[in-house]
C-alpha cells in the first residue's frame, strides 16, 4: 500500500493552442512537465492525444512514486453531474463530447474533469497566493478569459458547475461578435487572440513598434507571446495595448468586486507573463469602478504559481477527490 508521500497525480490543462501536462506530488510540487500543441481539429484526435499523454506520464510515474489519479481542465462549461463538456467557446468542434468515458476506459486511471479557471483557482488556493483565504476570485487570461470563485472557503460552481464565465460578460454592446455568439464580450477585447487583433489594428496606424516586422512576409503569425515580450522589452505601443486591456479587465472586475466582495483577486494565465505592465492598469481601473470599501479590502495580485496554477490545481483536486 502506498503512503501519502509517494502518491502522485497528473494534472492536464487544455488551452486553445496548447495542452500542459504535469506529474505532481501530494504537496503540489511538479516532478515532470511538458507542453504540446493541442490536437483540436477533431474530437477523436484530441481524445487520442489526452490518452497518449496520460499513458506517457503513467509510465514515468514509477520513477517518483505511485500514480493515483488524473485531473483534466478544459476551457468551457463542464456539467459536473454528468461529466460532459457542454460548451467550449474557443474549441467549438469538440463541444458536447464525452472525453471522460473514453479516457477512463483507455488508461484505467481515475479521472476528474473541471473548468480550467476553477482548477487555477484551486491551485492558488491550496498551494499559491490564496492559501489561508476564504473569499477569492482567480481570473485566467489566455486564448479565452475565465474565472474560478472561492466563497466562504469553498469552490463556488453554481447549479451545474458552470459558474465563473467572466470572459462572457458584455463590455461593449456595439462591439464585435464573440466566439460564444454574443456581442462585445470581455474576451473580444482582452483575450490573447484579441490582444493580437487590437495590436495589429494599431500597427496599421503606427509603424514605430518593434512588432512592425510582422508586416513583412514570414513563416508565422504574430502571437500574444510576441506582444508580451515586446512590452517587457520596452515597446511603447505594446505597453499601450496592455494598458487598454487593463482598462477593459478593470471594468469587469470592478463589478465583480462589488457583487462578491472578495478579499483577493488573482490574475493568471499565459498573458500575465507581462506582469505589472498589465496588472497595474487593471488595479487602477478597478479602483475607479468598485466601491471604495470593497476595493480597499481586496488584494489584486499576480498568480504565485504563474502559468502552472491550472495543472497544479488539476492534480491537487484529483488528490483531494481520490484520496
Amino acid at each position: 500500500m502506498s503512503s501519502r508521500d509517494d502518491k502522485l497525480y497528473i494534472g492536464i490543462v487544455l488551452e486553445g493552442a496548447k495542452v500542459k501536462t504535469a506529474l505532481v506530488d501530494t504537496q503540489g510540487k511538479i516532478l515532470f512537465e511538458q507542453t504540446d500543441p493541442t490536437a483540436h481539429r477533431k474530437t477523436e484526435e484530441l481524445t487520442r492525444q489526452l490518452i497518449e499523454l496520460i499513458q506517457t506520464f503513467k509510465q514515468k510515474a514509477p520513477q517518483y512514486g505511485h500514480l493515483i489519479a488524473v485531473g483534466v481542465g478544459v476551457p468551457g462549461l463542464i456539467n459536473l453531474k454528468t461529466n460532459k463538456i457542454e460548451v467550449l467557446p474557443n474549441l467549438p468542434q469538440i463541444s458536447t463530447t464525452t472525453l471522460y468515458d473514453d479516457i477512463m476506459q483507455a488508461t484505467g486511471v481515475q479521472v476528474i474533469f473541471d473548468n480550467d479557471a476553477n482548477l487555477g483557482a484551486y491551485g492558488e488556493w491550496q498551494c499559491g497566493a490564496a492559501q489561508g483565504h476564504q473569499n477569492v476570485i482567480y481570473v485566467t487570461i489566455g486564448t479565452g478569459i475565465g474565472s474560478g470563485i472561492i466563497l466562504n472557503g469553498r469552490m463556488w460552481r453554481g447549479t451545474t458547475g458552470f459558474a465563473g464565465e467572466l470572459g462572457h460578460t458584455t463590455i461593449n454592446i456595439d462591439g464585435i461578435e464573440c466566439a460564444c455568439g454574443n456581442i462585445g464580450c470581455l474576451e473580444t477585447v482582452a483575450s490573447g487572440p484579441n490582444i493580437v487583433r487590437r495590436m495589429q489594428q494599431r500597427l496599421y496606424r503606427d509603424r514605430t513598434s518593434s512588432l512592425t516586422r510582422f508586416f513583412i512576409p514570414r513563416d508565422r503569425e504574430m502571437t500574444p507571446e510576441d506582444i508580451v515580450q515586446a512590452a517587457l522589452s520596452g515597446d511603447e505601443l505594446a505597453q499601450v495595448v496592455f494598458e487598454r486591456t487593463g482598462h477593459y479587465l478593470g471594468i469587469a472586475l470592478g463589478g465583480l468586486i462589488n457583487l462578491l466582495n472578495p478579499e483577493m483577486v488573482i490574475f493568471g494565465g499565459s498573458i500575465m507573463a507581462v506582469g505589472n505592465i498589465l496588472l497595474n492598469p487593471i488595479i487602477a481601473e478597478t479602483k475607479q469602478r468598485a466601491f471604495g470599501p470593497c476595493f480597499d479590502n481586496c488584494k489584486i495580485v499576480n498568480a504565485q504559481l504563474g502559468p502552472l496554477s491550472g495543472v497544479i490545481g488539476a492534480a491537487i483536486l484529483a488528490r483531494d477527490i481520490f484520496k
